[in-house]
């Protein structure tokens, strides 16, 4: 019988990509099986959330769901992808932001429901809020750039035309398809796009509303405090959602 537990390396790590994978569908942003986080380990190695042959969805991901592979999505130790465990066809999209990026660690993509139907119905992603999230308007405020291109980023060519898109910014939006989050950590990936699927609700509801979305005003954004990092523990409600 093949391998269905992961070696004790980086076990640790493992642990929190699938806690972060938990918390992805606690909070609406994965759905089923759609959507995976990775965080870099090595020059040339990466922990990534793969499928496996009794997959449950990322509400239910396991350390033993995390697997340890080089850029091209071979096993970068023995056994990683024993069990009946595939990388996910877009595993390119976090390989070539893990290549040309050497200002992040983690990538996060995930496919919100609310950040796919506020670009295709053209509201970009602003800082219409305020004190309510103080880290998520920062980002909104230098800009949320999107991709216009629905396809499944399974390939370098295609990844290398999101990053020429992202620019050097920490989140970019798919349209039709959902968004990449990349950051030093995976909690932080993982809340930039908590943030950006928070504002794209808001303008919906907004709009739905009969009211029009505005920028919070420069005066505004210069009161509010340097918050700091985004607030994992937020996030983690409940934190281990899923796990058993």
């Amino acid at each position: 019988m093949g391998q269905t537990q992961p070696p004790l390396a980086h076990a640790a790590e493992r642990e929190a990509i699938a806690s972060a994978c938990r918390v992805l569908a606690h909070r609406g942003l994965a759905d089923g099986i759609l959507g995976h986080i990775s965080l870099r380990t090595g020059e040339n190695s990466l922990l990534v959330r793969c499928r496996g042959p009794r997959e449950r969805g990322l509400a239910f991901t396991e350390a033993s769901d995390i697997r340890l592979v080089d850029l091209d999505g071979n096993p970068a130790a023995e056994g990683e992808l024993e069990g009946g465990y595939a990388v996910p066809n877009e595993l390119p999209l976090h390989t070539e932001l893990l290549r040309q990026r050497t200002d992040i660690n983690a990538v996060v993509h995930a496919h919100p429901p609310r950040v796919v139907t506020a670009d295709l119905a053209g509201l970009g992603i602003r800082p219409i809020v305020g004190a309510f999230d103080i880290p998520g308007t920062r980002l909104a405020a230098g800009g949320v750039p999107v991709y216009p291109r629905g396809v499944l980023v399974r390939n370098r060519h295609l990844a290398t035309e999101m990053l020429h898109a992202m620019g050097d910014r920490p989140v970019v939006l798919l349209r039709g398809h959902g968004l990449t989050s990349a950051a030093e950590t995976v909690e932080q990936a993982v809340l930039q796009a908590i943030s950006v699927n928070t504002l794209a609700g808001l303008s919906l509801q907004v709009t739905a509303a009969g009211g029009e979305l505005q920028d919070l005003p420069d005066s505004d954004m210069a009161e509010l405090p340097d918050s700091g990092d985004f607030s994992w523990g937020s996030a983690q409600r409940p934190p281990r959602l899923g796990h058993g």
